[in-house]
């Protein structure tokens, strides 16, 4: 992606939290660039500062709200050296064309050994043999370990930083195994990973630590329900996302003595608060949220944001964008409704096919192949990935996430007649053989996404918010059957399309919803003796 923009002259860049002097050091290099250092500054005095500054930079201290990105009219970017951007408030850049953008790689190193440290501690208890030799104490009868050698570690979550910690552990000599539902079986086998399901890590690993992004999905993974399935004695780590682990059940895990130990550096509120029970077990070793915090770790996500600073300014290659790569006015009107689009389909995809897949084929028709379809393509794997990957995915990066994973995506432009203007198809194709797909298109002078394929069965739904996609065997009644029971939930209907290939055979219904079923209707619907399938869909 290009991002045009000024040129590089005159223009100001405002370091409004302390990061790497070597990258404050990059930015006052660049000709033209005038650097503004102003740690510590109150939310008055950076709305004054940014009044005339084309770029912020940020760790997680100052709050870059609506009102700060208001008072700065020519500001062109923000860069958050490190990950998280909570303290920004991106849609608010969105809507003023400001791009957002982080370094989602200058912490792997980092994280991954932290991560290590924490098993190597949890093995040998050399927090309590530390505090035990201060104390005056000489106890080694009551703090002897176990060995990591020949033992199974259990990767929930085979990223970046988790790839980094099966690396450790292999040199460890420990066995590892890898749950992740996205992961490629033959990218797996690359790392010499044994990919397993999520009961299969429970049952079988000495070790466990988790790697996953916090999302819907992945909230309280690890719970009383999880921790009853492990080996009793088992060891349990995360310094990925505080949630994840399910505090209360460790905690009665380690009481217990089901979980033997255990290491956190993250946790479900920050700070930790002064009476959390955890603080007062004597089998969990805690740190204060330190997985970035090395010397090397902070250079590099400092020089990075500077670099990608400096690019944007220059006019150059966007990287590590969390919203909408900036385009031209022009082209940004042509491909705005496609690359909603792309993103519909391929988040409808993700949500109804299976979880692990090897191929995305993507095939065009109709004007779009007429255009450059590179940003509606991320953009389709944007949407793919956005309940997998988490806030860390972008337009920018869905390519590599997806490459990761061990997924091809192969992309098709067809000269082929079709029915409609234009037409986009997403596919995923799973290793088994097993093809789940959908077709868009684009509908009225606004151009609104519409869904026109399913299953291969011809429907029309609006590709937007909440749908439920019902397959039932083709019977009298089933039409009314869904519509009471929803009906009873309080769900009101806002559109329904219908298909069917032969009369008794299989049909499809999928709904467009004011709102969300409950567990219980959902759970009714399921039990239906002609529903084979129903899914919540969230557009």
């Amino acid at each position: 992606m290009i991002f045009h923009s000024t040129p590089f002259f005159q223009m100001k860049v405002l370091v409004a939290d302390k990061v790497s002097p070597k990258g404050v050091e990059y930015l006052r290099q660049q000709p033209g660039l005038e650097v503004i250092e102003a740690y510590g500054s109150t939310h008055e005095q950076v709305l004054a500062l940014v009044a005339d500054v084309h770029a912020i930079v940020v760790r997680s201290e100052t709050q870059i709200t609506a009102e700060v990105i208001a008072a700065a009219p020519l500001l062109k970017v923000v860069g958050r050296a490190g990950v998280g951007v909570d303290n920004v408030d991106v849609e608010a850049a969105t809507e003023r064309g400001v791009i957002v953008m982080n370094t989602p790689s200058g912490n792997t190193i980092a994280t991954a050994e932290l991560t290590f440290t924490h098993i190597l501690c949890g093995a040998r208890p050399v927090p309590q043999a530390a505090a035990s030799m201060k104390a005056g104490k000489w106890e080694r009868k009551n703090l002897s370990g176990i060995e990591l050698f020949r033992k199974t570690l259990g990767v929930v979550g085979l990223g970046r930083i988790g790839a980094e910690v099966a690396k450790r552990a292999q040199a460890f000599g420990m066995r590892v195994i890898a749950y992740d539902p996205y992961l490629a079986p033959s990218r797996a086998k690359a790392m010499q990973v044994e990919g397993v399901s999520l009961d299969q890590l429970l049952a079988e690993s000495d070790y466990i630590t988790v790697h996953m992004p916090l999302t819907d999905s992945t909230h309280h993974m690890i719970d009383e329900a999880a921790l009853a399935k492990c080996k009793k004695g088992v060891r349990l780590f995360n310094c990925a996302r505080g949630g994840i682990i399910k505090e209360a059940a460790l905690i009665e895990g380690l009481k217990s003595g089901q979980v033997a130990a255990a290491g956190l550096d993250v946790y479900e509120n920050e700070p930790l608060a002064t009476d959390s029970e955890l603080r007062q077990l004597p089998n969990i070793s805690l740190t204060p949220h330190l997985g970035a915090s090395t010397a090397e770790a902070q250079e590099s996500v400092g020089i990075e944001i500077a670099e990608q600073i400096v690019d944007v300014l220059k006019g150059g290659v966007i990287r590590n964008a969390v919203n909408m790569p900036s385009l031209d006015a022009a082209t940004l009107k042509v491909l705005g409704p496609y690359l909603n689009l792309g993103e519909k389909l391929g988040s409808l995809v993700q949500q109804i096919g299976p979880s692990q897949i090897d191929t995305l084929n993507i095939t065009y028709w109709g004007r779009i192949v007429d255009l450059d379809a590179n940003s509606v393509t991320r953009a389709i794997q944007l949407g793919f990935l956005r309940k997998i990957s988490g806030d860390s995915v972008n337009h920018v990066n869905a390519p590599v996430a997806l490459k990761r994973l061990g997924v091809k995506v192969q992309v098709l432009k067809s000269t082929d007649e079709i029915d409609y203007t234009e037409l986009i198809s997403v596919e995923s194709l799973a290793a088994d053989g097993s093809v789940c797909g959908a077709k868009g298109t684009l509908m009225g002078k606004t151009g609104k996404p519409r869904i026109v394929e399913i299953y291969n069965r011809e429907v029309e739904v609006e590709a937007d918010g909440k749908l439920l996609l019902i397959e039932n065997h083709d019977e009298p009644g089933m039409i009314g059957y869904v519509g009471t029971l929803l009906g009873k939930d309080g769900v009101n209907i806002a559109n329904m399309s219908l298909s069917r290939k032969e009369l008794g055979q299989t049909a499809i219904m999928v709904i467009n919803l004011d709102s969300e079923p409950s567990p219980s209707a959902r759970t009714e619907l399921k039990s239906h003796q002609a529903i084979k399938l129903a899914k919540f869909i969230q557009l």
